[in-house]
């Protein structure tokens, strides 16, 4: 297994360090968001995460399949849980969601072997 997803995340915190010195309110607006979002709740963190990785499969976007992977690995979520949820995102995206669900699932699986 390579270490793919790994790598977007390495390559995205310089640049996100560098926009949050120049922003620092909004990136703390946004971390507030996120924490509040993904809080323990009446939905656990376990089916946010998996949430938040078929969003980002419909959203098209790398860094945030790698982020949300690797959430969804470290709150416990399976194999068969990120499948369903990735077949849910690609029931809503059609053909793009073929692209970026196999993304997802590798990336998932990455960060699951690496835990």
């Amino acid at each position: 297994m390579s270490d793919k997803y790994h790598q977007i995340a390495e390559e995205l915190r310089g640049p996100a360090r560098e926009l949050r010195s120049e922003i620092p309110d909004v990136i703390k607006g946004y971390a507030q968001l996120h924490a509040a979002a993904t809080a323990e709740g009446v939905l656990s963190k376990k089916v946010k995460e998996l949430i938040a990785l078929a969003i980002s499969v419909v959203n098209r976007c790398d860094g945030c399949i790698s982020s949300h992977a690797r959430a969804a690995a470290m709150q416990g979520a399976s194999r068969d849980e990120v499948a369903e949820a990735i077949g849910v995102a690609i029931m809503l995206s059609g053909g793009p969601g073929t692209v970026y669900g196999p993304r997802a699932f590798e990336a998932f699986l990455e960060y699951q072997e690496s835990r």
